[in-house]
């Protein structure tokens, strides 16, 4: 079983300056994330409730700051001597030295609260009795905001302050609407004032002190302020209460009837420190986006990015690319979430706010094989075939599953027998000529027909299923047509009928996992070396080839040539496997393992070949501030799991058939098994001989 022990990251010194997006943690209401110092946290949010970035206005403002160290009154980030960060489920870890005191902190975010809380620890190391005054500098910021929150956390700039000099803390209230902070401090400080709280302390050689500071978010001042003085004097009670709540969530999803989820992961059963850290990471990506707080409009749900940005959206695509862990631990979510989408217009949102249950954002060109992709994961996992008859919102599930797999029709608007997706912001936003008429998401409509005729044909409709499967072959035949023979890449058709070269890790990885039955030996091979030339790195990889005329247009590293989003590797490994070519497979997850020794996996990390590695060899995750723009954490890193479990063991979950495995565990440091893997209401074993039900089954 996974633990915050086992998950807890490698050391990762940075200082101001770096390219280095800090850690953040959650108790599944909200969450807070670390700021380039000792002790400062950021980013805290619990919808509705947030100390968001109340200067949006500004350019790359940081008003959301709090309990900023300052050391005999300078700004200790400001020394830029450097601060090894730590992350582990339940707490992120910070230390650093200057003139011979050893600093140390904790920060969590405790089990149930609105809120977070630090503890800070001054060591002098020196020979000498030091004195020394630690400040920790505060702000407010707090505001409620019950709709729809949009790319960035609210905030208000004009609170009330009041100093609770008896209390060690200061309350800010929200003028605009109903919304307190408080923030307080543990033991009694030498002064407290508006901007914070200020220590005189005097150490002898080899002594040592601590402060434990919090932060409590509410509707009201008067609860707030009790709140934060309990946990400031009880932050070790607290800190041992948040690591309980992770070791118990992250067992409970190894766990059948566990009462937490509404189904199971299979336990993986090895000792290979790679495959262990990469899945079980893939696992604790997903359970940082969960939500299970009474301000969703859903009850329990998942979100797509923490801490920073859209952080009560869940987008389409996304999930979609988790799905197949969703299906296994948490299906009655997912179906819900389905059942959510098929009452939007998906081709107007791209996703979803848990706080009003409206539609968010334009379309995105990939909703409706999102839309199929869930669906599917869902049905073959959990075997509810009575669940297409169920009418949501007047219409069935098969209708409109078809409506979805057969909506490529009306793109067809340049007469080419191929879906026109449009332009930039409809694709991948990054890559400017990766527009029109797509290879990945037409190769994506080939699938979603074929699973709906699947569909049809158990049902009785043979002439729908046939007719369906005759336009999919005829529209994979179109597909080929853009394929650059001897490149290993794919061309965009445009509007005018020209053929636009696009050397993008998209069409490498959606296509091979939607339609390798379709693809030659020579494509297969020539994808493949193509993707191992101008895109993989030994530890991640570039979305965009550095040959391709495009990487001009942007350093995002989500699709550019500067890095890579956070399922582009898991569907490019998932693709290898499917190219036949398991050993190649098999190694990079080695690489990519290192990568995970930082905690869930983020919306994007760079190239190694394009930013220095972090520390143990792992492609760093990308900052989230202009004009990198990508968040520490994004739940499509859950998307690992499949070529584990699809790829690795060679699971084939068919809706339709038994459980079968073709597993490829040559090369691995160790044997592997999966134990427990719900399928269809029965458990089942995969070890390198294949399936077995299990006993207890």
């Amino acid at each position: 079983m996974p633990s915050c022990e086992s998950l807890t990251s490698v050391d990762m010194p940075h200082r101001f300056g770096d390219l280095f997006n800090p850690p953040a943690v959650t108790n599944f209401l909200g969450c807070a994330q670390a700021a380039v110092d000792l002790t400062a946290i950021r980013s805290v949010a619990f919808p509705p409730f947030a100390q968001g970035e109340i200067s949006v206005d500004v350019l790359g403002s940081r008003g959301d700051l709090n309990g900023v160290l300052f050391v005999d009154g300078v700004y200790f980030t400001a020394t830029r001597e450097p601060i090894t960060f730590v992350w582990r489920p339940d707490r992120i870890e910070r230390r650093a030295s200057l003139r011979g005191i050893r600093f140390s902190s904790t920060t969590i975010v405790p089990p149930g609260q609105n809120g977070a809380a630090f503890k800070l620890r001054i060591e002098n190391g020196g020979g000498e009795r030091r004195e020394i005054e630690i400040a920790l500098k505060i702000q407010g910021g707090v505001t409620k905001k019950t709709q729809a929150w949009g790319s960035v956390s609210p905030g208000e700039s004009d609170n009330r302050i009041t100093v609770e000099e008896e209390k060690c803390a200061v309350v800010f209230e929200a003028r605009h609407s109903k919304a307190a902070a408080a923030q307080a401090v543990s033991p009694k400080p030498s002064a407290v004032s508006r901007s914070g709280f200020v220590y005189n302390l005097e150490l002898a050689p080899g002594e040592s002190k601590e402060i434990a500071f919090s932060n409590v978010l509410g509707a009201d001042g008067e609860t707030v302020l009790a709140a934060a003085i309990e946990l400031a004097q009880n932050f070790e009670s607290a800190a041992a209460s948040a690591q309980i709540e992770w070791d118990n969530t992250l067992r409970a999803a190894f766990t059948r009837g566990n009462g937490r989820f509404s189904g199971c992961l299979p336990s993986l059963i090895t000792s290979d420190p790679a495959l262990l850290r990469l899945y079980h990471t893939a696992l604790v990506t997903l359970l940082f986006h969960r939500r299970s707080t009474p301000a969703s409009i859903y009850g329990t749900t998942y979100v797509t990015l923490a801490p920073r940005y859209w952080e009560t959206t869940t987008f389409l695509w996304d999930i979609s690319l988790s799905s197949t862990m969703l299906a296994l631990l948490d299906p009655t979510v997912l179906k819900r979430m389905l059942e959510t989408w098929m009452t939007l217009d998906i081709h107007k949102h791209f996703g979803t706010d848990l706080l009003t249950g409206e539609g968010v954002g334009p379309w995105y060109s990939v909703n409706d094989f999102a839309m199929c992709r869930m669906a599917r994961d869902y049905l073959r996992w959990s075997g509810e075939v009575a669940w297409l008859d169920k009418k949501v919102g007047g219409v069935t599930v098969m209708d409109r599953l078809f409506n979805y797999a057969t909506h490529w029709r009306a793109l067809n608007v340049n007469g080419h027998g191929l879906a026109d997706y449009g332009g930039v912001n409809n694709l991948l936003e990054a890559v400017s000529s990766y527009v029109h008429e797509v290879a990945g998401l037409n190769a994506a409509n080939v699938f979603c027909m074929r699973f709906v005729a699947d569909l049809l044909e158990r049902r009785g409709d043979t002439r729908r299923s046939s007719a369906l499967r005759q336009e999919a072959s005829a529209l994979a035949r179109r597909v080929l047509d853009l394929y650059v023979l001897g490149g290993g890449y794919w061309n965009c058709r445009l509007p005018d009928g020209r053929l636009q070269p696009v050397r993008h890790c998209y069409d490498f990885g959606t296509v091979l996992s939607t339609i390798p039955q379709d693809l030659s030996e020579v494509h297969k091979r020539e994808m493949v070396a193509f993707f191992q030339r101008e895109l993989q790195t030994p530890a991640w990889m570039r979305a965009l080839s550095t040959h391709d005329a495009d990487v001009l247009f942007s350093v995002r590293p989500d699709h550019q040539w500067t890095g890579a989003y956070a399922a582009w590797p898991a569907l490019a490994l998932n693709a290898i496997y499917k190219a036949g070519e398991p050993l190649i497979a098999n190694r990079w997850l080695k690489g990519l393992a290192r990568t995970a020794m930082q905690g869930p996996i983020a919306q994007a990390n760079f190239a190694e070949t394009a930013v220095d590695a972090e520390a143990g060899g792992a492609a760093r995750k990308s900052p989230s501030d202009v004009p990198w723009i990508n968040d520490w954490a994004c739940v499509a890193g859950s998307a690992f799991a499949e070529p584990i479990l699809e790829g690795l063991f060679g699971i084939q979950a068919d809706m339709y058939e038994p459980l079968r495995a073709s597993p490829h565990l040559a090369g691995l440091e160790a044997p592997a098994e999966l134990r427990g893997l719900r399928y269809q209401g029965k458990m089942y074993r995969v070890s390198g001989s294949g399936v077995a039900l299990s006993t207890d089954s």
